[in-house]
């Protein structure tokens, strides 16, 4: 027989790791078999529990929880992060992913969802919530679209406009408050990102797109 998924509920209020708790202990494939109200316990639970899965919140009285997967990982690599948040923005989907959870599903998730995560996570794949996934595509291809449109960062566009007035990396690394070397590096990304060879051509660039004054910021 196929030994069930050991989960470790981690929440920082009693009632919802209760709820949780009930609601996986009804499946016959799924164990709770501890949980946790801050990181720091979810570590200590999580070396003596060894769960194949760990329910993790991301607010959490001690700190941010997604702050606590990379420690929880290094404990336990074989161990699955599926992050159950109230948090509906992208950028905390995002996070999560780099910070190496498995998953991510709202806590606004109805039941069938939560345990479709979980099982998921164990198996080795990666389950975020439908409309969160859409969400996270779209902004993603925004972010995309606008990299596209100009590659250049605040800082790089204001390097640009010192190089083409004609100022020297040393002059530039003096109004910026930067060093002589990051004015370099910024010089190089900027020729790299425009596909520059030459001063006269980065010349043109920053007149075609209007960068010889000076920003607002």
């Amino acid at each position: 027989m196929t030994q069930p998924i050991q989960v470790l509920v981690v929440d920082d209020h009693a009632v919802v790791r209760a709820g949780i708790t009930l609601l996986l202990g009804r499946e016959d494939d799924i164990k709770p078999v501890g949980e946790a109200a801050s990181g720091h316990e979810a570590i200590f639970e999580a070396r003596s529990l060894k769960p194949d899965v760990i329910l993790m919140d991301v607010v959490m009285p001690d700190g941010n929880g997604l702050e606590v997967i990379p420690t929880l990982l290094r404990e336990r690599p074989e161990t699955k992060i599926l992050v159950l948040s109230m948090q509906d923005d992208p950028r905390y989907v995002r996070e999560a992913f780099a910070a190496g959870a498995s998953g991510y599903v709202l806590k606004e998730a109805a039941d069938v969802e939560v345990v479709a995560a979980v099982r998921e996570v164990a198996r080795g794949g990666r389950y975020v919530h439908p409309e969160l996934g859409a969400r996270l595509i779209a902004a993603e291809a925004d972010a995309a679209r606008k990299a596209d449109e100009d590659p250049l960062s605040d800082r790089e566009r204001e390097v640009l406009r010192l190089l083409a007035l004609g100022h020297t990396n040393q002059e530039i690394a003096k109004q910026l408050f930067i060093s002589v070397r990051t004015a370099e590096t910024h010089r190089a990304h900027i020729m790299q990102k425009l596909r520059l060879s030459s001063r006269a051509e980065l010349v043109r660039y920053a007149l075609a797109h209007d960068l010889l004054e000076p920003s607002d910021s």
